[in-house]
């Protein structure tokens, strides 16, 4: 028998956990989780969105694990009863200029084997979403929405009921090495696992540094702002409505999504933020700011991409702004028709070079497995990451 330890309450260390514990039902397994609820950071502040694999670099690990983490997430759902509900997405094009992106985008959906894709005129646009418009579109019928937070409750059962443990408010202060073995320290008290899963999220680099694992990459945190739609023009969407992604950032622009609880959003946007973890649109974390600016990776970013940022501001100060990019897609629905909701913030992995890490980065050294960069789409691919982590653990 072996011990196990995660760190991290998110949907991810949770579906390390419970991979374990399937594997393995005689080990002892825990996971330390800081806040005093499961799922409270960028697992409750997302679109529920459960993607297809649209988007990802073919043979990339976001490509492999999408393809078979939608199908294990879509299994336990059902096995729980967290509604999970198919209700398709169309990416569209409206102009010329993007039909060269659009082309690209369809042949990496092709090489991903996306359930179900098919390429769509204006006509047939209309037909699935009456009141989008666009030049061209990829209907995705299998992509689907659900509860991720309900999911990582599930999986806190789970481990529970199979024996585990699930330890809330317990905040890792220091890890170490200890004896053909690794010493985790809280608060409350230190205990020794036999190997320790690092599942961080908006932490990752700092809990990374703490394993002895390498600076880079390290997290700049990105926030998204949602707008909700009134209940008068909600119903003009049926499923979800996507802008073709700009293939120089991992963020797939401001889209229209359906919500599993009911209502319509718009958004995210994708802006920086001054905090990793408070989630008030003026939140600022002197700490969290000063890693961000001490990056050196942050400051090449920024001199590449300032004028993108400059048009990602506009979003954030005025309402207007942010529905102009909207209405491209439903031009039905604007300013006037919406209200500002949530935000979630995102942590992006970025190197010292400026580049932003796209693929999911999982560091294994010894004792010690560290997922240093899990952006989306790791929440549809957390059952398939578990599992190709804990691969790796044997």
């Amino acid at each position: 028998m072996a011990t196990t330890g995660v760190i991290g309450g998110g949907i991810l260390g949770l579906a390390v956990a419970r991979e374990v514990l399937l594997r393995r039902p005689d080990d002892t397994v825990m996971v330390f989780e800081r806040e005093t609820s499961l799922g409270a950071h960028q697992t409750g502040h997302n679109s529920g969105v459960v993607h297809a694999g649209i988007y990802y670099k073919p043979g990339s690990l976001k490509a492999r694990l999408c393809t078979r983490g939608r199908d294990l997430l879509k299994e336990l759902a059902a096995e729980h009863r967290v509604p999970l509900e198919e209700c398709g997405k169309l990416v569209v094009a409206v102009d010329e200029a993007e039909m060269g992106r659009f082309d690209a985008l369809e042949k990496t959906a092709a090489a991903n084997g996306v359930p179900g894709l098919r390429r769509v005129g204006p006509g047939e646009i209309q037909e699935i979403e009456p009141y989008a418009a666009g030049l061209a579109a990829l209907h995705s019928p299998k992509t689907a929405i659900t509860d991720y937070v309900a999911i990582a409750e599930a999986l806190g059962r789970s481990i529970t009921g199979a024996g585990g443990e699930v330890r809330l408010g317990a905040e890792v202060t220091g890890i170490r090495r200890a004896s053909g073995g690794v010493e985790v320290e809280t608060p409350a008290d230190r205990t020794r696992v036999d190997h320790l899963v690092v599942c961080g999220g908006l932490e990752s680099d700092r809990l990374g540094e703490m394993t002895g694992g390498p600076k880079a990459p390290r997290i700049i945190p990105f926030r998204g702002e949602y707008m909700q739609v009134s209940a008068s023009k909600q119903d003009l969407v049926n499923g979800m409505v996507y802008p073709v992604p700009d293939p120089r950032y991992p963020f797939l622009g401001v889209h229209f999504t359906r919500r599993v609880g009911g209502g319509l959003e718009v958004g995210p946007n994708a802006f920086l933020a001054l905090s990793r973890e408070r989630y008030g649109r003026a939140s600022l974390t002197p700490h969290d700011l000063a890693d961000t600016l001490a990056w050196p990776g942050f400051w090449r970013f920024a001199a590449e991409h300032w004028r993108t940022g400059i048009a990602e501001a506009r979003g954030v100060l005025s309402k207007q702004a942010y529905m102009r990019a909207a209405q491209r897609y439903v031009p039905e629905i604007g300013a006037a028709d919406v209200v500002r909701a949530g935000l979630g913030i995102r942590a992006q992995a970025v190197e010292r070079d400026g580049s932003l890490v796209d693929d999911f980065v999982i560091h294994h050294a010894e004792a010690i497995t560290s997922v240093r960069n899990a952006p989306s789409p790791a929440a549809t691919s957390s059952l398939a990451i578990a599992e190709y982590v804990a691969d790796r653990m044997s």
